[in-house]
């Protein structure tokens, strides 16, 4: 018959398992069970994580800067617009000038709409996709410690005596090894699936949201206005009325 043990006491004792378990893989004593190629792939997401992480912070600088710069063109059009019509020997350069920054400025902005929405596009894949991914993947390291722990129990028990009192703790231990393997498996088949669909959609985002970027920028560097508004409707970017205050990296798409 196996014994049955309150559930408060499973939680306690799993975490005194577990904890040896960490403490003992950490001293080098403990064995580990170890996916080298999911791990490998765990690795690979985290370090991807932290350089998408550093795009999205300089990305987030550019657009910080060219709205600066674009409002600054636009009170310097303003500027000249103003001497353009107090000031009849220099009407014409005071003119073109204003003409210029107002067409510099409004190209600035239609660039900082596309800007915004690669931020907002990349912010959501990490913050979001990959973030919930990696959620799963820390319930799965867990459940990896809880099966490594049980494991590692039951292969203590085993080592040692069969006897009418060691036996009934022998067969509890069995259950829950078991039912912690169950779990760890299941964790690591979510994870495996999350990966496989992450990285799926991970290129088919940053594919769309680099293309969007390259153009934008290119288009705005040569002064080719028709083209740079021409990217923003390819990728359906709607600008926003220009206002005082600098447009937030975080707005929806």
């Amino acid at each position: 018959m196996a014994l049955t043990v309150p559930k408060r006491g499973l939680l306690k004792q799993d975490h005194f398992k577990c904890t040896r378990q960490i403490i003992s893989e950490k001293l080098g004593r403990g064995s580990r069970t170890v996916d080298l190629e999911l791990e490998a792939q765990i690795d690979i997401l985290r370090d991807n994580k932290k350089k998408y992480e550093n795009i999205l912070k300089l990305a987030q600088t550019l657009s910080t800067q060219l709205f600066q710069m674009v409002h600054t063109q636009r009170q310097l059009g303003d500027a000249f617009a103003d001497l353009s019509l107090k000031s009849l020997e220099l009407h014409e350069e005071f003119g073109y000038n204003a003409d210029t920054q107002k067409l510099l400025a409004k190209n600035g902005e239609t660039l900082l709409g596309a800007i915004n929405f690669f931020i907002a596009s990349v912010n959501t894949l990490v913050n979001k996709t990959i973030e919930d991914t990696l959620m799963t993947v820390k319930q799965y390291e867990s459940a990896r410690i809880e099966y490594d722990a049980y494991r590692t129990d039951l292969e203590e028990l085993n080592l040692g005596p069969r006897d009418a009192n060691t036996l009934p703790k022998i067969e509890q231990s069995q259950h829950l090894f078991q039912a912690h393997k169950e779990k760890y498996d299941k964790m690591r088949n979510d994870v495996s699936i999350k990966l496989k669909f992450l990285e799926e959609n991970k290129v088919k985002v940053l594919h769309n949201q680099l293309v969007l970027f390259h153009n934008a920028i290119a288009a705005y560097f040569a002064g080719n206005q028709k083209q740079l508004e021409q990217t923003l409707k390819q990728f359906h970017i709607k600008l926003k009325t220009p206002g005082v205050d600098a447009p937030s990296w975080l707005e929806e798409q």
